[in-house]
């Protein structure tokens, strides 16, 4: 009978808040043709004479801001969720990071050492985006072929409507929405929309009219901004949201191409000047507070939308360890062992 296991991947984070970590860390992050998809001479003159030289620096300063005495907020998170989940499971739960540490490597080689056969890959990111979602499967099967040819890896789907996240993801919200607020801002990680459209296999749907994402198609197993749009679907229909109190909008944007829109922090601008005074924003991409949720939103955001006019900014943590987002990764798992008879 075949061993089962479990590897969760996040995006990752820099050792430290230095700005040798950090740019170490951009350098491999923005280096994987998945994130900036521009021919390998043009992204590394870009990373290395462009982006680096500007953003280590600053990106050190963000994550001065969120860093605990414990580690990279997302990082000591993730550690906690994968200590839970294996002891729910009863079986070896291994955390990986797409870049820097823990490398996907040394989890592969943790779980081969301790017998695993049968592989549940869960991408610690509820949408598909080829800069998240894709770079992590095709990176885990690319150490899975070196490290374990034999050991049979089973990829867990996007989970952005699935009712055990989006159940998790509601209870996380309840009290805050309870609390009442004048609108709530669904913010998304942002990505180009050329990626939307290399993501596309029929070539011919995505982003070609205004109405795209809630056409059927086949483009929509791939497309990233249709099962946002899904997600915010589900997340107010089980909330019960009222019509016009709530909208989405994209964040993290980098460079001049167009993105994804619109962008939250215009976006936090604009409710701020139509008069919103409670602002409640939550990031359903995000399973884990991180420098994006922490600081762009949590200090940057806040600070936009008070200078702006408004009165309160609320930030809706992420899932994090939060028991009903432990319950869906064990049912996730849970189908491994059912596959074991």
């Amino acid at each position: 009978m075949n061993k089962p296991g479990v590897l969760l991947v996040n995006l990752g984070s820099p050792d430290s808040p230095s700005v040798g970590d950090v740019r170490r860390y951009l350098r491999e992050f923005l280096m994987d043709g998945r994130v900036l998809d521009a021919p390998w001479p043009v992204r590394f003159f870009a990373v290395h004479f462009l982006i680096l030289p500007f953003r280590s620096k600053q990106s050190a300063e963000a994550y001065r801001k969120i860093w605990t005495p414990a580690g990279a907020p997302l990082v000591v998170t993730s550690k906690k969720v994968q200590a839970e989940l294996q002891r729910r499971v009863g079986m070896p739960v291994e955390l990986a990071m797409r870049y820097q540490n823990p490398s996907s490597e040394s989890a592969v080689d943790r779980l081969c050492a301790a017998g695993v056969d049968d592989l549940l890959l869960i991408p610690l990111f509820p949408h598909y985006a080829m800069s998240s979602y894709e770079t992590v499967v095709e990176r885990v099967k690319e150490v899975t072929a070196r490290h374990a040819p034999s050991m049979e890896v089973i990829i867990q789907p996007p989970y952005y409507a699935h009712e055990d996240y989006v159940a998790a993801l509601v209870a996380s919200a309840q009290d805050h929405l309870k609390r009442g607020y004048d609108h709530l801002l669904f913010s998304f990680h942002g990505v180009p929309e050329r990626h939307l459209r290399k993501s596309d296999p029929t070539g011919a749907h995505c982003l070609v009219s205004p109405n795209c994402c809630s056409t059927p198609s086949p483009a929509h197993a791939t497309c990233y901004r249709h099962q946002c749009f899904k997600t915010v679907e589900a997340f107010a229909q089980k909330a019960g949201l009222p019509e016009g109190g709530y909208s989405v909008s994209f964040q993290s944007r980098l460079g001049r191409d167009p993105w994804l829109r619109p962008y939250t922090d215009q976006e936090i601008r604009r409710l701020a000047a139509e008069g919103k005074k409670k602002l409640t924003v939550i990031c359903p991409s995000f399973v884990s507070d991180c420098l994006e949720t922490l600081e762009e939103i949590g200090i940057r955001g806040r600070k936009t939308f008070l200078e702006a006019g408004g009165d309160e900014f609320v930030l809706i943590p992420c899932l994090n360890d939060h028991p009903l987002w432990l319950k869906a990764l064990e049912n996730f798992a849970r189908r491994v062992l059912a596959g074991q008879g």
